[in-house]
């Protein structure tokens, strides 16, 4: 079975979201992983989905004008530590917006092979607000790491936390 990564990007409407889906339902294809948020008055969609999608069918489907779609094959990855060897942590970022945030807070987790798996920023009047979810090798020095980070913070004047992610009890 292949796997198809689909993008969408449309003024955001009531029942958006369900046309999008419906109509990968209606082409066969299964969801396996999705992220759908608004950004500034948009609805932006990313999934990943299964099945013998066919990418013409899907955009006639999809044929909306208030909506961009692109469909393409990829092939399935192991995230990096999906062997149970990496670290969770949440990083959180208040400060004054301003160009090279996300690069700088970003550059500083590369440093040690940490990998941002998820982020959402907002802008709340001159305040920015950055949350991410990271993923560390289990090897890394995380007080020295914490130590890096607070300095761009400062450089930004911005304050960062960083703490474990609290496990899931389901």
């Amino acid at each position: 079975m292949g796997l198809t990564a689909v993008t969408v990007l449309g003024v955001d409407r009531p029942g958006v979201i369900a046309a999008v889906t419906g109509s990968l339902a209606d082409c066969g294809a299964n969801i396996q992983d999705s992220t759908m948020t608004l950004l500034g008055g948009h609805v932006a969609m990313m999934l990943l989905v299964s099945g013998e999608l066919d990418s013409g069918e899907l955009m006639k489907r999809l044929g909306a004008p208030d909506l961009v779609v692109s469909a393409s094959a990829i092939e399935a990855r192991r995230h990096f530590c999906d062997d149970g060897g990496g670290l969770g942590y949440v990083l959180t970022v208040h400060g004054p917006d301003r160009p090279g945030i996300i690069s700088g807070i970003s550059a500083v987790l590369a440093e040690d092979g940490g990998n941002i798996t998820g982020m959402s920023t907002r802008l709340s009047g001159r305040l920015y607000v950055l949350i991410a979810d990271v993923e560390l090798p289990k090897d890394v020095d995380v007080a020295a790491l914490m130590r890096r980070l607070a300095a761009v913070g400062a450089s930004l004047a911005s304050d960062i936390t960083f703490r474990p992610v609290e496990p899931d009890l389901l």
